[in-house]
């Protein structure tokens, strides 16, 4: 036969909070739930840095051109970028070629597999995850950009211009 657990001086305490809930008039809220959503969310394998804004990107449409992407974080493994709600999104396995520019004119390609992505209508956007796919020429290039965003965004200052220079002597 199985053990019986004595929960009466439980049940004593949680009829104890509703009473005094009621008497405060207050609501308690358990944060238990949300709290264990964002960790989840949160949680990963792998190192991961924010992006939003930072660098240009572009997934290459065939037949259509360059689509604006904003990535929105990067690792060793792969990314997360989002699209413009209106632009529609991508697939789980969709093959997409890439391409970050470092300056208007200058980038490098790369291919990623998508793996997840889901409308966030709040944000007008649909994010997707994806992995980078490897054996490529670029891998080399890309783990070493990855690297480097990693570095320089561990380091990065808002400029609030009070360090302008309006005349030189």
């Amino acid at each position: 036969m199985g053990k019986v657990l004595d929960i009466t001086s439980r049940l004593k305490v949680q009829n104890s909070l509703e009473n005094t809930k009621k008497e405060v008039g207050a609501e308690i809220t358990d944060i238990t739930e949300a709290r264990q959503e964002i960790l989840s969310r949160d949680r990963r394998d792998v190192k991961r840095t924010i992006l939003t804004e930072f660098i240009g990107a572009f997934v290459v449409l065939p037949e259509k051109g360059l689509l604006k992407a904003s990535m929105y974080d990067i690792s060793d493994s792969g990314m997360a970028f989002d699209l413009e709600l209106a632009e529609g999104g991508f697939t789980t396995g969709d093959e997409v070629a890439m391409r970050v520019y470092l300056n208007h004119s200058t980038y490098f390609p790369f291919t990623i597999r998508v793996t997840n992505s889901r409308a966030i209508e709040d944000e007008g956007v649909v994010r997707h995850g994806a992995s980078f796919v490897k054996g490529t020429m670029n891998d080399v290039a890309l783990h070493h950009f990855v690297k480097f965003i990693e570095n320089v965004s561990a380091s990065l200052k808002t400029d609030s211009g009070d360090v302008l220079v309006s005349h030189i002597s």
